[in-house]
């Protein structure tokens, strides 16, 4: 840290506030005549009794609830993910997809202050993490695996291939999801640039 950024911090502390006040008492009672020839004396010692007895600094290490709920979401989907790359029961098809909707899924939680704006962002994320794609998934792993790749008739799905339309929609939803989120990020970066044409771009009336 600058020298400069130390003494600007030291001027705006508890400390250094503390220790006007007292010394500004020291100089009020040295106008009322009750300082005495030594009162600079008094006003220093008054100073540096404020500044030594003051609390210290209090420090806020405080993290957004956004930041908390994204936490625990990505932890969640994280071991969602090693139990399906773990697991024998799921085709490298499938893993595709899932491993291509936890992407889509780690982008939106990166923005997690823009993710919560959004009750019902917020809502589609948490339950496709916490319920929608482990249901899914689970219901697919509990079937032998013959059985999940035949067709019980020419116009009914597979089990595979219905995991797989379920996991096309997940994905589809949680693209909407990114859009509005980046949208979001697109629309601050727009605002940033019209601020800086603002500032900084020559005027017609500059000569």
């Amino acid at each position: 840290m600058a020298t400069s950024d130390r003494v600007l911090r030291y001027l705006g502390s508890t400390r250094n506030i503390t220790g006007c006040v007292l010394a500004l008492a020291g100089l009020g009672a040295h106008l009322l005549g009750l300082a005495g020839t030594f009162w600079p004396l008094v006003v220093a010692g008054l100073y540096g009794v404020g500044a030594l007895l003051a609390p210290p600094e209090r420090i806020r290490l405080a993290v957004s609830h956004a930041e908390v709920e994204a936490g625990l979401l990505r932890t969640d989907l994280d071991a969602l993910l090693r139990e399906v790359r773990g697991s024998s029961r799921f085709p490298e098809d499938v893993r595709a997809r899932v491993d291509a909707l936890a992407e889509v899924l780690g982008g939106v939680l990166g923005r997690a202050e823009a993710l919560t704006t959004s009750p019902d962002h917020l809502h589609v994320v948490s339950q496709t993490v916490r319920d929608y794609l482990p249901s899914s998934l689970e219901a697919y792993a509990n079937l032998p695996r013959s059985y999940a790749l035949t067709r019980r008739s020419e116009r009914e799905r597979s089990a595979h291939e219905e995991l797989l339309a379920q996991l096309g929609l997940l994905e589809a939803k949680l693209g909407e999801v990114a859009q509005a989120v980046h949208r979001g990020d697109e629309q601050a970066l727009r605002d940033h640039g019209r601020f800086l044409r603002d500032r900084f771009a020559p005027s017609d009336l500059d000569l």
